[in-house]
């Protein structure tokens, strides 16, 4: 079972989206959204919503899991380009070529290989909760409220620092020695 989604005219150049969609073939769906949320592509956003896409196109009209889903094709193919003018030197005039891009994105079912997805953090236990009676919370605020903080002078500098700035100041004298 094949399940299809299609992206087309995308403002951007296919160069630039075939470096984030090459990461993608082979990769499982979770696996995948996880990778596009994370790079710092311009191009993982409208590849992020057409591989959401292509996922509710299979959980809704194929009754698939997205748990079994994988992008088994994914080819990213140059669209209309946009001809643009920029002026140069001596009346002349370069052309800018804004190019676009057709993504088509193929899912296909792994069966019997479901991918478990794995929680970014471990569920708070209430056993870990202690509970405090208001005697030993009173305690602890008085101690807060007992100890001040150190007010540090003006110019006052600490002891381990005056060994490194005395070791810059060496090192970068007005004059040679």
């Amino acid at each position: 079972m094949e399940v299809k989604a299609q992206l087309k005219h995308l403002r951007m150049s296919p160069r630039k989206v075939r470096l984030v969609a090459n990461l993608l073939k082979g990769t499982g769906v979770i696996r995948a959204e996880n990778q596009l949320k994370f790079l710092p592509k311009r191009a993982t956003s409208p590849l992020l919503k057409l591989l959401k896409s292509a996922v509710a196109n299979a959980e809704n009209n194929h009754n698939l899991k997205k748990s079994n889903l994988y992008v088994s094709r994914i080819a990213v193919d140059g669209g209309p380009v946009l001809k643009r003018m920029r002026p140069r030197a001596f009346g002349r005039a370069a052309q800018i070529l804004k190019r676009t891009s057709h993504v088509n994105l193929i899912l296909g079912v792994r069966e019997g290989q479901a991918e478990e997805s794995v929680p970014l953090y471990a569920p708070l236990k209430r056993e870990t909760v202690k509970e405090v009676s208001e005697e030993e919370l009173k305690k602890i605020k008085d101690k807060q409220i007992s100890e001040k903080p150190k007010i540090k002078k003006y110019g006052e500098k600490p002891k381990l620092m005056k060994k490194s700035t005395d070791f810059v100041r060496r090192m970068f004298r007005r004059k040679a020695i």
